[in-house]
């Protein structure tokens, strides 16, 4: 009954993860445990602007959803282009475990008057098993101006960043 009691406890727990993350952080709003975009206005013109992907979001995809962010907000601002002044992205690996339960394998043998000490194992426990999971969080700090870009390499004109990139941004489904 125990033993029964373990498996639906660990399917209901591996199913109930499996709905958690289906799929990469669409863009959308961050919060507190799960991914998306986040910002915060320093001064006037000036933003530091991130965006945090889950392990199955890429780090291009990351990048690229913290730039649309950066081009989305300035527009939003009435200001037409964004530099950014500082930029980084931080790579979060661990490793996950999976399966397994008490040792290394799930056999055990009891005994029964008639044939003595019989062995047998669970059918509901899985190998453990490990993978290295890997999630990103893309950063910048980006100061927002009216007119042409210029020719500073860190200047981006945030209605091209916004047509470019529009095609790739995945929104949440609901």
């Amino acid at each position: 009954m125990l033993r029964m009691l373990f498996a639906a406890a660990a399917i209901t727990t591996t199913l109930g993860l499996a709905a958690c993350q289906t799929g990469p952080t669409p863009y959308q709003p961050g919060g507190r445990y799960d991914g998306g975009y986040t910002e915060s206005r320093i001064e006037n013109d000036r933003y530091r602007i991130s965006f945090k992907g889950n392990s199955l979001t890429e780090r291009e995809t990351v990048e690229n959803y913290m730039l649309y962010r950066a081009a989305e907000l300035t527009l939003q601002n009435g200001y037409d282009t964004f530099t950014i002044v500082n930029r980084d992205t931080d790579k979060d690996s661990r490793i996950r475990s999976s399966g397994g339960f008490m040792g290394s394998h799930m056999s055990y043998a009891y005994f029964v008057p008639r044939y003595g000490w019989v062995r047998t194992w669970d059918p509901f426990w899985t190998p453990q098993t490990f993978e290295q999971v890997t999630r990103y969080e893309a950063y910048a700090e980006v100061v927002m101006s009216r007119g042409q870009k210029g020719g500073d390499p860190n200047a981006f004109d945030a209605r091209q960043v916004s047509q470019n990139l529009a095609g790739q941004i995945q929104r949440p489904t609901s």
